[in-house]
């Protein structure tokens, strides 16, 4: 690692929030780590999944998926977006199960040979995004797979609310579902409506798998007893007195009211670090400090109450500052926050309570 910002991925707490949803839910996990396991790194996430005996995987794409086997992932693959139908060949050669995204998708994907391609029924029960949305549909999608040789393996929805106390649209939702697969002449392996809030405080009897997100991270709207996975931590790099007056960063958008002591740190914006922080607290040695004028594209100032030496360590997010408060403050989710986080930040493993290993995406590739 040569530059001094990174983000901390805690295995040892992905293992024991894996454990701990299995055994609140008990249900069977797929685990859900589309766009590189929400900015974690996905190949670490999926051999802690597989440790804690969860070994079926759901990405948004094809090259998602692709990447996973690319990287030797041999386990059940499924992919919960669009696929472009003359890609499915790319699908049925690699064993990645796809969605019905639609009636039409599907009578596309029939005009080819689909033999050996697994796919599962998504059915629009209020998202309104992908999906069929009737009974009637959902016949039709099944005689379509019996008549070319495709194997019609699951079938799901998504709720759009299960992470709100009120639970009536996700009832709603559930009982639209559960009318369609009962009434649909076919039996399914694989039956799931369940995303992480869902998981632990939905309960049905009628599906038998469930889609872990962004619980398994160590947040969740119904479970306080999680452990934090993410941290993103930078370094000053650079610590000065500067005198009243004075103004801060792009746009002179803040200025000293008297003497202060202001610190740098090599993170900015292209790391996902939004300018929207700008006067949010992070965590320096035991104390918090806000930053100052605009964040920059590298770079950001944050004030201290006193001089702190090059090198200290910066809490951007973590045990002290939750990723949860931040998207608070941000006026958005948690999810976006991890998202976000750029390939110019190593990711650090830590597993029985140390370094496992360190990798940065971009330097990996640049050995190529």
């Amino acid at each position: 690692m040569y530059r001094e910002s990174w983000v901390e991925i805690n295995l040892d707490a992905l293992k024991f929030n894996f454990n701990k949803i299995k055994e609140k839910s008990n249900k069977d996990l797929i685990c859900v780590i589309k766009a590189n396991g929400y900015g974690s790194g996905d190949q670490h996430i999926i051999q802690t999944a597989l440790a804690c005996g969860i070994n079926f995987f759901a990405v948004s794409s094809l090259d998602e998926a692709i990447v996973l086997r690319n990287a030797r992932c041999h386990e059940k693959i499924l992919i919960l977006g669009y696929v472009n139908p003359t890609d499915i060949k790319i699908c049925i050669e690699n064993k990645i199960s796809c969605t019905v995204v639609s009636l039409d998708w599907l009578k596309d994907v029939c005009r080819q040979d689909t033999s050996g391609l697994e796919l599962h029924l998504k059915v629009d029960t209020g998202m309104n995004r992908i999906g069929m949305k009737t009974l009637e549909e959902c016949i039709e999608a099944i005689n379509l797979c019996q008549l070319n040789n495709i194997d019609a393996c699951g079938i799901f929805t998504h709720f759009a609310c299960s992470d709100v106390a009120n639970q009536e649209m996700t009832k709603k939702q559930y009982e639209k579902f559960k009318n369609i697969v009962l009434n649909l002449p076919h039996q399914f392996k694989y039956i799931h409506c369940d995303n992480s809030d869902a998981l632990v405080s939905f309960q049905d009897n009628l599906t038998n798998y469930g889609r872990l997100g962004i619980s398994m991270y160590g947040i969740s709207t119904y479970m306080n007893d999680l452990k934090p996975v993410f941290s993103l931590y930078s370094t000053i790099s650079c610590i000065k007195e500067v005198d009243a007056g004075e103004t801060i960063s792009y746009g002179a958008t803040y200025t000293t009211s008297s003497k202060e002591i202001i610190a740098t740190l090599p993170i900015g914006y292209a790391d996902g670090w939004l300018r929207k922080n700008q006067g949010r607290n992070v965590y320096v040695d035991g104390d918090f400090a806000p930053i100052v004028g605009r964040v920059c594209m590298d770079q950001c100032m944050i004030r201290l109450k006193e001089f702190k030496p090059v090198g200290t360590h910066v809490e951007l997010f973590g045990s002290h500052m939750p990723v949860q408060e931040v998207a608070r403050d941000l006026e958005t989710i948690p999810y976006e926050i991890l998202a976000n986080l750029s390939e110019r930040l190593t990711r650090v493993y830590i597993e029985n309570g140390e370094i496992l290993t360190e990798i940065n995406a971009r330097l990996e590739r640049s050995k190529i």
